[in-house]
């Protein structure tokens, strides 16, 4: 059972003993809270850790790039930040291992959900952060994501994936991509947004916090698939 599992992150996480309960909350998905009929679930650790990640990627550019302009900063930190990234980082410690989740959840693999796994990151990142404080926040989170990109201002180059994608489909059919909203929900502290983007026959869905974030990974799934469909074509 994954309740068992949870001392083994403690270890790895470094965190003491005596934080295992804040650990298994923040590894508590809402559909096991429920279903368990728990009083807690990781929603609040998620909105510390989204809170305590902008302040280490913000002190850390600051910093690392003292000539750097402002815009171009929240750009990478956006990067930085986005689900894409941190589902990465919950991968790469294995965190969906470790989640608690609703036997229907769990049914249609709902700990491999980027959604739920930058969630997930966000909510441990919380709890090593009441645990060690922010120097453990930032250990915690440079110790992750410092190998995968250690020069983050690179991320600046592929910053744009809506533009990419506009300018590849019209120097191919002369047409611009039509993005379409057809899904919104979650609680107003924590939205989510569903599109898809359309190039002719060709439909690509995107998930996010934000319509625009939405947009962005709808666009970064089309232009990965027509770039696969060309190369097979010239195969």
């Amino acid at each position: 059972m994954n309740e068992e599992r949870v001392p083994q992150l403690l270890r790895k996480l470094g965190m003491p003993r005596e934080m295992l309960p804040l650990l298994q909350e923040a590894l508590t998905h809402r559909t096991y809270a429920v279903e368990r009929g728990l009083k807690y679930d990781n929603q609040r650790l998620e909105f510390l850790g989204d809170a305590v990640l902008e302040i280490i990627h913000t002190e850390y550019l600051y910093h690392r790039y003292p000539d750097l302009a402002e815009g171009d900063m929240t750009k990478i930190r956006a990067a930085l930040s986005c689900e894409k990234t941190l589902a990465a980082a919950a991968r790469k410690l294995d965190l969906g291992r470790y989640l608690l989740i609703g036997n229907g959840e769990k049914e249609c693999s709902g700990n491999e959900r980027e959604s739920t796994l930058c969630d997930l990151f966000e909510a441990v990142l919380g709890a090593v952060y009441l645990a060690s404080g922010l120097e453990g926040a930032r250990r915690f989170v440079h110790g992750t994501m410092a190998a995968d990109y250690p020069d983050p201002r690179r991320l600046l180059c592929s910053l744009n994936p809506k533009g990419q994608l506009q300018e590849l489909v019209q120097g191919r059919w002369k047409r611009v991509p039509e993005y379409r909203l057809f899904r919104r929900g979650g609680p107003p502290h924590q939205p989510f947004f569903e599109v898809e983007v359309r190039v002719g026959p060709f439909v690509a869905p995107g998930r996010g916090s934000s319509r625009k974030l939405a947009e962005t990974a709808a666009a970064v799934k089309m232009e990965a698939f027509l770039h696969r469909r060309w190369e097979n074509e010239l195969s």
